[in-house]
């Protein structure tokens, strides 16, 4: 016991014991997936596109109005830490990297506070209010796909620095990448702001969400990706914003940006399934988020939710992004609702929805 009280003394065995526990914790920590993979199959990282639905914090230094590092967002979130995430709680990206087993939630990119460390298993450079549609992240001031693309670039430099070119690569090949665009290109680009509505019927403009998509998939392959999840647009004209904005007086469903989104969903699966039989060793999937959110919405007292058409902050008809600040009344409990704000889920309904998915269509990945 004594020899033990001198070693412990020593600054250097201390660093080593504190360097031995750490690297414990975190491999305890990973044997915790909820997920179960075939033997010798693992995902070392989640990466991250696209816009609000993952976007963890990259819009908290940018100059744009659609940001939420305040509260009451974060009001589920570390003890009730608002750190960028459009949620009450953890948004579907952190979700997967804590089913996986990977780590408790994926940082953005962009974070002031992140260590090299966090880059080995995966970062967030989702931006929200960005898009398919390049005019989409210029109208919100927000970070688009093709600088998305540049600081993956970047993140992929930083990585061989700190692991080396065959681990990096390795990562690259075996990680979940992750995409989720095109509800903002819809809902705000098209239907809302009206700008390109000029130029493009629904058909027309969906093509051009589609072009954008399918390059921006090859760009992710040709830098190393090969296990990439694209998620569908979601049923948008249901989101209360949109229910208040086009839904007329009682508020219902607005079926044109439904019927824009499952067009678009349509095209995207079959351009999906060809990139997968052309680009060598892909595995490119796509992920139907349309119809698991749309039952929850249709049947949401089935689900356990007393409320549908009002997100949980202020009035819950418009309030998002500055509009849901301090200032607003919050509801007492959020698991109540479907929707935290008037545009986003509550962690609840992520939960529920991710854990569809990876039932679904984890093995397509791996």
């Amino acid at each position: 016991m004594a020899l033990f009280m001198q070693l412990t003394s020593s600054p250097v065995i201390t660093l080593l014991l504190l360097i031995h526990f750490t690297v414990l914790f975190t491999v305890c920590y990973r044997t915790k997936a909820l997920v179960k993979l075939p033997p010798n199959v693992s995902f070392p990282a989640v990466i991250a596109f696209g816009d609000s639905i993952v976007d963890s914090g990259n819009n908290n230094n940018i100059k744009t109005l659609v940001k939420c590092n305040f509260p009451p967002y974060g009001k589920d979130f570390q003890g009730g830490v608002p750190t960028g995430r459009f949620c009450n709680g953890k948004i579907p990206s952190d979700l997967l990297v804590e089913e996986l087993g990977i780590k408790e939630f994926l940082p953005a990119y962009l974070d002031p506070n992140l260590k090299s460390s966090d880059l080995v298993t995966g970062v967030c450079f989702a931006s929200g209010a960005s898009g398919y549609d390049p005019l989409t992240p210029q109208i919100a001031s927000v970070i688009p796909l093709s600088a998305q693309l540049d600081m993956f670039k970047e993140y992929i430099g930083k990585l061989k620095g700190i692991v080396g070119e065959d681990r990096t690569n390795f990562i690259l090949a075996n990680s979940l990448f992750v995409v989720v665009a095109g509800s903002d290109d819809i809902a705000n680009t098209y239907f809302v702001a009206r700008v390109r509505q000029l130029q493009y019927d629904i058909p027309a403009y969906t093509d051009l969400m589609l072009h954008s998509a399918s390059n921006f998939i090859k760009e992710l392959h040709m830098l190393g990706a090969r296990r990439i999840a694209v998620l569908s647009a979601p049923p948008i004209g249901c989101v209360p914003s949109q229910r208040t904005l086009a839904g007329g007086i009682i508020r219902e469903c607005a079926d044109k940006y439904n019927d824009a989104a499952k067009l678009f969903n349509s095209k995207l699966s079959k351009e999906l399934d060809s990139l997968t039989h052309n680009l060598p060793n892909s595995r490119i999937v796509y992920i139907d988020v349309y119809n698991p959110l749309l039952d929850i919405i249709v049947n949401y007292q089935k689900y356990g939710y007393k409320v549908v058409d009002r997100g949980c902050c202020g009035t819950g008809k418009l309030e998002v992004a500055v509009l849901c600040n301090p200032l607003d009344a919050t509801c007492p409990d959020a698991s109540e609702y479907v929707f935290w704000d008037s545009y986003h889920p509550t962690e609840g309904v992520y939960r529920t929805i991710i854990t569809q998915v990876l039932q679904k269509y984890l093995s397509r990945l791996i």
